[in-house]
């Protein structure tokens, strides 16, 4: 399975326009075949980053599947659709990505929901990593084996927990480039992330922060909600 990522950067008049057409052209377009579903729908929250920035995730069955919706998208049942969704964005910035052996994301594409129904927003901490060069291979294993165990330790409520975990594949975007769609299940936890200095013991040799800068010094967060009707909440 392969996952369609994309950055949307809307009209701030259109967003609702915007939003709409997606719920109605792309997701419930895209049940009506086997080849693909809309997964996440996702708003850069408002205070963290670029105003009305959408985050969309969509799965595809395979490379064959993902060529079929691009011609369908250039010159068949889909072009009408862009056009409308065009008029509310600046622009789009797209990434094709495959799974890491680590992503605990295993979905059928004929059971991700398409009617819209409703749910609490989330919030997700998307982080985007490029390893250095050469040390790609490196940082997913220790990533696999240590940053996930790391997350998921102690007693009390995970800041964190990983979806899905990607990385870029040749040709299809910036390479190498991971990223890593973390759910955030504690609020004040995150709050004491975003206002205080890490401690100094997590700076430290054998903890995560330390050891993984052999691999990367690199990444970007982003605060992602999802829309009260995003296949996935």
């Amino acid at each position: 399975m392969l996952f369609l990522h994309e950055v949307h950067r809307v009209a701030g008049a259109r967003e609702k326009e915007f939003e709409a057409a997606y719920r109605s052209g792309w997701m419930e377009v895209l049940a009506g075949g086997d080849d693909a579903r809309l997964l996440w729908f996702l708003h850069h929250a408002h205070g963290t980053g670029p105003s009305y920035q959408v985050v969309t995730v969509t799965a595809l069955a395979d490379g064959a599947a993902w060529e079929r919706l691009a011609r369908r998208v250039q010159a068949g049942d889909l072009r009408d659709w862009v056009r409308e969704v065009d008029a509310c964005r600046h622009d789009v910035q797209a990434r094709l990505l495959m799974p890491l052996d680590f992503s605990p994301l295993d979905i059928e594409l004929a059971d991700v929901p398409a009617d819209g129904r409703r749910h609490d927003p989330a919030l997700y901490m998307e982080d985007t990593m490029w390893p250095k060069r050469g040390k790609a291979e490196e940082y997913i294993a220790a990533a696999g084996a240590v940053y996930t165990k790391m997350l998921g330790s102690g007693d009390r409520t995970p800041l964190l927990s990983i979806e899905a975990a990607y990385q870029t594949m040749p040709g299809a975007g910036r390479y190498p480039e991971v990223t890593l769609m973390q759910r955030v299940h504690d609020m004040p936890g995150l709050v004491r992330l975003l206002t205080t200095d890490m401690p100094e013991e997590m700076a430290r040799p054998g903890n995560w922060m330390h050891d993984a800068l052999e691999y990367r010094d690199q990444w970007r967060s982003k605060l992602l909600r999802t829309a009260s009707w995003s296949p996935l909440d």
